[in-house]
């Protein structure tokens, strides 16, 4: 029997926007515990992002990683030999965990001087509804339309 799972411990909001969410963003661009350097990244992106669009670069942001999220993914489960991709709503969780990880995921993965000149390119992709990261999430809803013949699997 499985154990009790561990309790979510509480995050600290960030010292400028006063959002818990920025502080989770902040976690996962971080690399080796150098929090501080993640910070200065973000907030250079940010910087970044409002020069380039003339609007405020953490409305940007939240529209971005809203255009990021996945509303449906493929979970693979095994039946009768055969392993079928089945379509599933995600989580509110893990679609803010999903959404994180593929913005900064491609962002690491465009040209650019530094990160957060990447970074902040690809947020100004997302919340225009192009970029790495959103392409990502067409192609994921896309994948799940695909299987949804095998929706009755799903438990």
């Amino acid at each position: 029997m499985r154990k009790t799972q561990a309790k979510k411990l509480p995050l600290s909001p960030d010292a400028k926007y006063n959002d818990t969410q920025v502080t989770r963003f902040v976690n996962n661009i971080m690399w080796q515990g150098k929090k501080n350097t993640a910070y200065v990244i973000f907030y250079d992106a940010i910087d970044k992002v409002s020069k380039q669009t003339n609007e405020d670069g953490y409305e940007v942001w939240k529209r971005a990683l809203n255009n990021v999220t996945p509303g449906v993914e493929v979970r693979s489960r095994r039946i009768g030999g055969a392993t079928f991709q089945i379509p599933a709503e995600v989580r509110a969780d893990r679609k803010i965990s999903l959404s994180m990880k593929w913005l900064i995921r491609y962002s690491r993965e465009r040209n650019g001087r530094n990160m957060a000149e990447k970074l902040a390119n690809e947020i100004v992709a997302a919340s225009k509804g192009e970029g790495g990261a959103f392409k990502k999430k067409e192609d994921t809803h896309r994948m799940a339309e695909a299987n949804k013949a095998f929706a009755h699997f799903r438990i």
